[in-house]
């Protein structure tokens, strides 16, 4: 398993970084004026606000030293992005990973974040939490749940195991059991690192997979690309988010929807392990489901059970 951080305290330093794109700034300062009502202070860093070129928070260099010093300052207790968008890849080769890797500090965030993740798991051996962003969730009054968000970064201490399930859109496509380390993210943010220096590594491990606005005849190529990269040879079971924005009007056959669900089971026809669809985490439109990955899960879609996802090692102490 990864390493694992000190739980949130009251009154923790948030590092709040737009390693992406430019968050709006009403949105940014409802996100800050949750965190704050949740008991943290959230640091918002220099570079947070800036705009462009192109599509970016800033230069370059901007958004590296944002992220660099909110991992080297040692009264920071976790660093949040702002929201996602495109970017964080360039960071990728210019990141210090001696400094991440000695300064360990949870980093949320989704979408374009994802690959921040594997940068942080595949080098820095850290686990990270695919979860609510502070201008895209924590700005609505519904857009955090608050339950995986708890469990996941405050209630350290005497670990318990906690599941998600049914009540977080759980369903199941394709029946079964399977343990691992939960890894994963984007989609298209995955699938774009192949064949990189960046990529991801799996190996006897559960796949969360989502996306926003991905039709089912791209997912479908997404899989198989991810397929045909031997990148789904060693792992054991896939969960798949909200998928927001999947269903193409135009994608009818015989006056019948065709549906991410069916671009998924043609797409992994001879995947082997359990398949789990509709996990409310990342691009969803509310209460947004908080995710640690690089800890160890039980993936349990057997048909007589209700499906669960559960963590059995903790991400915080």
């Amino acid at each position: 398993m990864s390493k694992v951080f000190e739980a949130l305290k009251p009154g923790a330093r948030i590092a709040v970084l737009s390693p992406a794109s430019t968050p709006k700034k009403t949105d940014l300062d409802d996100g800050a004026k949750a965190l704050r009502a949740l008991g943290f202070e959230p640091v918002l860093y220099p570079h947070v606000l800036d705009n462009g070129p192109l599509y970016f928070a800033g230069t370059l260099p901007g958004r590296l030293d944002d992220i660099h010093h909110a991992f080297a300052d040692s009264s920071i207790a976790a660093v949040h992005c702002s929201r996602g968008g495109y970017g964080s890849v360039e960071l990728l080769p210019l990141l210090n990973k001696k400094l991440i890797a000695d300064n360990p500090k949870p980093m949320i965030g989704y979408s374009d974040i994802t690959s921040l993740h594997i940068f942080l798991q595949n080098e820095c051996g850290l686990v990270t939490f695919h979860g609510p962003m502070v201008a895209t969730d924590f700005s609505s009054a519904d857009g955090v749940d608050r339950a995986s968000w708890n469990s996941a970064l405050i209630n350290g201490g005497n670990f318990t195991p906690w599941s998600v399930g049914t009540s977080e859109g759980l369903r199941v496509l394709k029946p079964g059991k399977a343990s691992g380390v939960l890894r994963g993210g984007c989609l298209s943010i995955v699938v774009a690192a192949l064949g990189t220096p960046f990529a991801p590594q799996y190996d006897g491990d559960i796949l969360f997979l989502e996306d926003i606005n991905a039709y089912p005849y791209q997912i479908d190529r997404m899989l198989v690309q991810l397929k045909f990269a031997m990148k789904l040879k060693k792992v054991r079971g896939i969960v798949f988010g909200f998928m927001k924005g999947s269903i193409d009007p135009k994608d009818t056959l015989d006056n019948r929807s065709i549906t991410p669900e069916n671009a998924i089971l043609h797409a992994l026809a001879d995947f082997d392990g359990p398949i789990a669809y509709g996990l409310r985490s990342g691009h969803v439109n509310s209460a947004n489901v908080t995710l640690p990955l690089g800890v160890s899960v039980d993936l349990d879609l057997s048909e007589s059970a209700s499906p669960k996802l559960t963590f059995t090692q903790p991400s915080v102490v």
